[in-house]
């Protein structure tokens, strides 16, 4: 009896145990969800600008062909930061030097001061967000409260959004920016100090792509930089003419950007070739997307460019009544674009042909942020706008 009473008294024991390793599993795992969530685009997350670490400026979500204008909040002055959401949460920065946190129902939740204007988009990495300002000064808040963690001063100005590597440890994460100071910066996360840094030949304006362990930016000594994230060591760079102001987007190990005096590159990372090249665009302020075998920019030229992505033919392209910084993003079969006659637009991918648009009345230059039955735009008018289904 006394054996049998033990018995079931281990069994008893090793249950309550194997119930409680199961719940701290599972805490475990619900958090890590969301940890992933914050960090990888998604139908309901949109986390730094153009989407994804690689720039290729697509979202899995799902959007109407008809849109509505569901809300507008009024955020002072211009907005040029393009706007990213996470956790049921919009952010934006505005030129009056503020970060602001939406809810997706244009409430506001919090707003932070960072004392100069913000024109890079916010980039969400962990509980964090994080931007850039004019003054060159790198922001880290707290993404629920917006609380300060730390802050790194660059020695120009913050133009481009940062994005983030994994140190080689494969633990430690480190958040890349461009500045003024023609210097790429890599940032500890966790300490908001320095990792290395490295210097480029001219101002650095976009944001850098990830490709593997290779960081892949251009700037105004018009050269396609490709630098080791562990290191800051250049690989090599790559001659593009001249001033590359926006950022290049990676697809299939090829790397696409267009430049100042209008012509636009396709480039095999792995043999560091030229695949091809068009001339005769104007101004490439904007940052390409790429999908379905089909690379989609703008120009200040007013044209929306749509280029097969295996030999550079131009498919389609589609004229509006100005000039065009704000960078595309494709959903499915869809582009949406903003442009700086004040309309947001819906294009066909395949054709190019209008499927909708929206009198905004003032110039877009950010990138619309696309989550399931939401698209959210910044204008220059200081106003957020969100629509969803009719």
């Amino acid at each position: 009896m006394i054996q049998l009473t033990v018995l079931k008294e281990y069994k008893t024991d090793h249950l309550k145990y194997c119930m409680r390793y199961l719940i701290i599993i599972g805490f475990l795992f619900i958090n890590l969800s969301i940890l992933v969530s914050a960090q990888t685009k998604s139908g309901s997350c949109w986390p730094m600008y153009r989407g994804s670490a690689n720039l290729d400026g697509t979202s899995p979500a799902l959007v109407p062909s008809g849109l509505k204008l569901l809300w507008s909040y009024p955020a002072g002055d211009a907005l040029k930061s393009s706007p990213v959401i996470a956790n049921g949460i919009i952010y934006t920065g505005s030129t009056n030097g503020y970060l602001y946190a939406l809810d997706l129902k244009g409430n506001l939740k919090w707003k932070f001061n960072t004392g100069n204007s913000i024109e890079a988009s916010p980039m969400l990495v962990d509980k964090y967000v994080i931007v850039g300002n004019l003054e060159g000064i790198l922001f880290a808040l707290d993404a629920a409260t917006g609380k300060l963690k730390w802050k790194y001063a660059t020695e120009g100005q913050i133009s481009g959004s940062a994005t983030w590597v994994l140190a080689a440890d494969g633990k430690q994460k480190r958040i890349l920016v461009g500045s003024y100071d023609y210097f790429l910066h890599a940032v500890n996360l966790s300490t908001g100090k320095a990792a290395w840094k490295y210097e480029s030949g001219n101002y650095i304006n976009g944001t850098a792509a990830i490709w593997g362990k290779m960081a892949i930016f251009g700037g105004c000594d018009g050269l396609l930089h490709m630098i080791n994230t562990n290191t800051g060591k250049e690989s090599i760079n790559i001659n593009i003419g001249t001033y590359v102001p926006a950022s290049a987007a990676i697809a299939a190990d090829k790397a696409y950007l267009g430049n100042y005096d209008g012509d636009f590159y396709c480039i095999d990372l792995k043999t560091r070739k030229t695949i091809w090249k068009t001339g005769g665009g104007g101004p490439f302020l904007a940052s390409p997307s790429i999908s379905k075998g089909r690379v989609v920019t703008a120009s200040q030229n007013h044209t929306v460019y749509c280029y097969e992505a295996a030999g550079g033919k131009i498919a389609w392209s589609y004229k509006t009544r100005g000039k065009v910084d704000a960078s595309p993003v494709i959903v499915g079969s869809t582009v949406i674009i903003g442009t700086g006659d004040g309309r947001l637009l819906l294009l066909g991918l395949l054709t190019g042909s209008e499927i909708w648009s929206y009198e905004i009345g003032s110039t877009i230059s950010a990138t619309p942020a696309v989550i399931n039955n939401l698209v959210v735009v910044a204008a220059e008018d200081g106003s957020i706008y969100a629509f969803g289904p009719k």
